[in-house]
């Protein structure tokens, strides 16, 4: 985790419900942020509601910090953004999550401390809180449904954040793993045996339609670009089933295809 110092400040102001905190202080923990600040929250701090919903954040349950009014929550701020849902008379430039995190991680990396705004659940933030902020972000909602939960909100810019700083923003924890593509004679092989398998059972009506249907087959079989593995879990799979042949009444296990290894 990055130090607190730089990365940008939560800024919570009169959030009304610990519930609501302690989801917010999960979804900065999901993605690496820890400096929650809190301006009046109404319930009073500390809140065991708060802490209960945080599903373990105790670190940022724990150095949470109450301030009397946002301009002393965000006193020591050099950047600061403010979220909101409504358009605003003003000049400020309007950034979208994914301008504003870039510009804090750039401000950030220039020694400057950035915080970001979150208003009330019921109507967000008063006009001069906003004056207080640099630039307005702005989420891309449905303009008929454009109110956000405020943890929601806090997870989209943390989510943002954290994205901002990977060396690419494709980055994922962990992929999945690479393996090479099974060999085209293994394949062939496969289908080869499935042809002789499906002949048997008569699948191939009427007779004529035969070389389409391979053909289908055969594209259905190529498209996944099976590996070496994975062509074998579908040989041994088929393999099972050709162990008993309805036709000649064989029973489990008996005629079993040897060598079914791709």
């Amino acid at each position: 985790m990055e130090h607190p110092d730089t990365q940008p400040a939560i800024v919570l102001v009169e959030p009304q419900l610990g519930e609501n905190i302690g989801m917010a202080a999960r979804a900065m923990a999901n993605f690496g942020l820890a400096s929650l600040r809190l301006v009046n929250p109404r319930d009073g701090w500390p809140s065991e509601k708060a802490r209960a919903a945080a599903s373990r954040a105790d670190s940022v349950i724990d150095s949470a910090i109450v301030f009397a009014a946002p301009a002393d929550a965000v006193g020591d701020m050099n950047f600061i953004v403010a979220t909101t849902a409504r358009q605003r008379d003003g000049f400020k430039p309007v950034l979208s999550p994914v301008e504003a995190a870039r510009e804090m991680r750039a401000r950030a990396g220039a020694g400057q401390r950035c915080a970001i705004l979150f208003g009330r659940e019921k109507f967000g933030l008063f006009n001069d809180e906003v004056a207080l902020a640099d630039a307005i972000v702005t989420f891309p909602v449905d303009p008929d449904f454009s109110s956000l939960n405020i943890a929601q909100a806090v997870l989209l810019m943390s989510y943002e954040w954290m994205k901002s700083g990977l060396a690419a923003e494709t980055d994922t924890v962990f992929r999945g793993v690479d393996v090479a593509p099974a060999r085209r004679e293994a394949l062939l092989s496969l289908i080869d045996w499935l042809e002789t398998a499906l002949d048997e059972r008569g699948y191939f009506r009427p007779a004529d339609k035969k070389p389409k249907m391979l053909d289908n087959l055969r594209s259905v079989l190529t498209r996944p670009g099976f590996s070496q593995p994975e062509l074998a879990v579908v040989r041994g799979v088929l393999a099972s089933l050709d162990a008993f042949h309805p036709r000649q009444n064989k029973a489990p296990g008996e005629g079993r295809t040897k060598g079914t290894g791709a």
